[in-house]
């Protein structure tokens, strides 16, 4: 009997073994074919070394700020030394606590997993790189599961040979999804704390490893999860202090902190400069064109994480958007008032049929008929969608507003709004430092900047000065009859004979030609532009760098051109700049991923005017400030109406500028130039036929020179930024007389006590 229960008890544990060992030497033969690729093949060398990761492109600003980024994930990857301790002690704390004893695999973590589900994740952090970097998600197939555990173990264990600790959580932490367009630490640190991963807090730390276990279970931007992700950051508190990371007073301080977070989303609709990326865009897809990968391949912007290096300022893009939103927004309000008065608003001076035409073009323009179109719904269905109420989100100045209303009736509602464009470039090297192309990107995409061209009224008519002056030596001091001015019949190619008349159709006496310019006298630039041709004002503001075409007749002296605000201040730059114009500039240089320099950009010069010439017209110029249509720049009186925001300005440096205003006040322009830095603004509605009824809110003055003066309040309160206050340099060998009889302090007081109202240029 003895015998038999010897053998009996022989007989188990040779099972016992038999199940043990053969337990070992299955996992080991799963090891080993998965080694060497049996269950699919595993990263190579290579593959280690650049794991295949969406790399978002970074627009980099002047002050080396990223201002937006282009991708298909918001990724872009940092290294380990811009890891603060906290979010490294609180990643260990939480997800691996034995990270540094293991070499890949935790198998007392294992163990314990087995042995007690629910006990806690087996997965280390170098197991769930592995995962995020080189394996698919986990099959629900329990075999299929056990084979991919052993893929990830087998290349968690290559990954702990490849790389240091350190470069482990940094891999790991660029791999995570945080959502709301937040792939990697580094975009999740700035889209739900506004700030650099480097400086996050410990309380922000932990929020985000806490998301660590489920991005949208733990979110703290979402409201129905709030809570959870309040708990789930205090269980990473909890294993900090248990880690000896936190004291305990530290952790029972910190728990009872409420939750925190500053959501500041990244997407192409948001950020500073939205306008200006949008055009970057288009100027990368070309350069991608041209400039091939080694290999041959093309260069994906939203995938290859190149780094852009481009001239805008940040601070000075900022100071741009706050000072166009804060004119406009107020601007608005009276628009507003004055449109409960007319009956076909927000139009003027159009028939009805024209009206319906404006806003059938509209529709047809809109994202919303593009695609049923192409998804080939009849006019009948696309009209039933356009006359039908729905919910929709609109812009207004005090935030998107929840509403009800057709397609239809939201094309009309958009064309009660104003529209503007700002643009500042530094003459010296071309950097356009701020470009602001509208007020809200999202629901107005068409870009005031660049892609926008309209009549620039008399803020063309220095170019037809300029013209007088280098061609023919022309002083600021020349006068000249102020009497109607004709140019006849059949001269310059015109089919009738021209003259012009003054806006305000006062005549008589001597004018020089910068009291001329200042006051934006008709018939001066009339004078002017049959004494040196058309053809000789067109080619040197071709010259200046405008590139749409300009036809050769005497009617651009006040302005009868289609132009855009880029080539505008472009061109009055090369006046800021002795006469010699730089091409304007966005891109310094564009580096790889490596921070390898693809290429560095330089800008192109001209001399287009002499340097006593440029100096003659920034002094002429500089009269429409100190005299003329500008002067509410300096004025200390408070007589103007409350629609010049921001006002009184009280600048005492020296300021070159021009207002410019259309006919029925359809466009207001102002250029404003000091010795480094020349900006323009561009104010009007999205139609013609959609404008203030009178000069007094139409004019140039009025819609757009408030918003150049609180950008550059903004910009001289920066003293960072070094925007000048010093007088333009003057030429030593200047032989042009440009100081005339200078007038008495009582003269200037009665300029300045009956402001000039702008000329209209028709």
């Amino acid at each position: 009997m003895k015998k038999k229960e010897k053998t009996s008890y022989k007989k188990y544990v040779k099972w016992f073994w038999g199940i043990i060992l053969g337990g070992f030497g299955i996992i080991l033969l799963l090891f080993f074919i998965a080694s060497v690729g049996g269950f699919g093949a595993l990263p190579t060398f290579e593959e280690l070394e650049n794991p295949q990761t969406n790399l978002a492109t970074e627009v980099i600003s002047i002050d080396g700020k990223t201002i937006g980024k282009y991708a298909k994930e918001n990724r872009t990857p940092i290294h380990f030394k811009e890891l603060p301790t906290n979010l490294v002690n609180a990643l260990v704390a939480t997800e691996d606590e034995r990270f540094y004893e293991h070499s890949g695999i935790d198998f007392r973590g294992t163990v314990r997993a087995v042995l007690k589900p629910g006990s806690g994740g087996a997965s280390t952090i170098t197991q769930q790189l592995a995962k995020n970097l080189f394996t698919k998600r986990a099959s629900s197939n329990i075999f299929k599961r056990v084979l991919q555990k052993s893929k990830e173990w087998i290349v968690a264990i290559k990954l702990e040979r490849q790389y240091t600790k350190q470069e482990i959580i940094a891999m790991y932490l660029n791999t995570q999804g945080f959502l709301f367009n937040a792939s990697g630490i580094r975009s999740a640190a700035r889209i739900y704390f506004g700030k650099e991963a480097k400086d996050l807090d410990v309380q922000e730390a932990a929020i985000l490893v806490g998301m660590l276990k489920n991005p949208r279970q733990y979110n703290p931007n979402r409201e129905i999860s709030k809570g959870k992700s309040l708990i789930r950051r205090n269980v990473v508190f909890a294993q900090m202090y248990k880690n000896e990371f936190l004291s305990k007073k530290e952790k029972d301080s910190l728990q009872k902190l409420p939750l925190k977070i500053n959501f500041t989303p990244e997407s192409h609709s948001d950020g500073y400069a939205t306008y200006f990326r949008g055009h970057l865009q288009k100027v990368m897809r070309k350069w991608v064109e041209r400039h091939p990968k080694p290999n041959g391949e093309e260069y994906d912007i939203f995938r290859d994480g190149l780094k852009i290096y481009v001239t805008l300022d940040s601070r000075m893009q900022q100071y741009a958007e706050e000072a166009v939103n804060e004119h406009l927004a107020n601007l608005q309000k009276f628009f507003f008032k004055e449109q409960k008065k007319n009956k076909t608003a927000p139009f003027y001076d159009i028939e009805k049929s024209q009206i319906k035409g404006i806003l059938e073009r509209a529709k047809r323009n809109s994202d919303r008929y593009k695609r049923l179109k192409n998804a080939g719904k009849s006019k009948k269905y696309i009209d039933q969608v356009f006359n039908k109420k729905t919910a929709m989100r609109v812009f207004s100045y005090k935030g998107d507003l929840d509403t009800i209303m057709s397609p239809n009736d939201s094309i009309k509602y958009y064309k009660f709004f104003l529209r503007s464009g700002l643009l500042s470039i530094e003459p010296q090297t071309g950097h356009i430092k701020a470009w602001v192309g509208g007020v809200n990107y999202k629901h107005f995409k068409y870009d005031a900047v660049k892609q926008q061209k309209r009549q620039v009224g008399s803020t063309f008519k220095p170019f037809v000065y300029a013209t007088a002056i280098n061609q023919l030596k022309m002083s600021p001091c020349n006068q000249f009859p102020n009497v109607p001015y004709t140019i006849p019949q059949g001269k310059y190619g015109i089919p009738e004979e021209w003259m012009p008349k003054n806006s305000n159709e006062k005549y008589g006496g001597m004018l020089t030609l910068k009291q001329g310019l200042a006051s934006s006298v008709n018939t001066m630039s009339a004078r002017l532009i049959d004494m040196v041709s058309p053809a000789n004002v067109v080619r040197l503001a071709k010259a200046a760098g405008i590139e749409s075409e300009i036809k050769a007749i005497p009617s651009i002296a006040l302005g009868a051109v289609d132009l855009s605000l880029l080539e505008m201040v472009s061109a009055y730059a090369t006046f800021a700049n002795s006469g010699l114009r730089v091409s304007p500039m966005i891109i310094t240089r564009i580096e790889d991923k490596n921070g390898t320099v693809l290429e560095q950009f330089t800008p192109k010069t001209q001399e287009v005017l002499s340097e006593e010439s440029a100096y003659v017209i920034i002094d002429l110029l500089k009269g429409v400030t100190q005299s003329g249509s500008g002067v509410r720049l300096r004025s200390p009186y408070t007589t103007f109406p409350k629609i010049v925001t921001g006002f009184p300005y009280n600048f005492e440096n020296e300021i070159a500028g021009k207002t410019g205003t259309t006919q029925n006040q359809s466009d207001g322009w102002f250029m404003g130039i000091v010795p480094n830095l020349a900006t323009g603004v561009w104010t009007g509605g999205e139609d013609r036929s959609t404008h203030f009824t009178g000069i007094g809110y139409g004019q140039g003055a009025t819609m757009s020179l408030p918003s150049w003066a609180l950008f550059m309040k903004k910009c001289y309160a920066d003293k960072s930024l070094n925007i000048s206050k010093e007088d333009f340099e003057r030429p030593e060998d200047l032989s042009i007389k440009v100081d005339c009889d200078e007038k008495t302090d009582e003269e200037e007081k009665d300029k300045i006590d009956t402001i000039p109202e702008e000329d209209t240029d028709f």
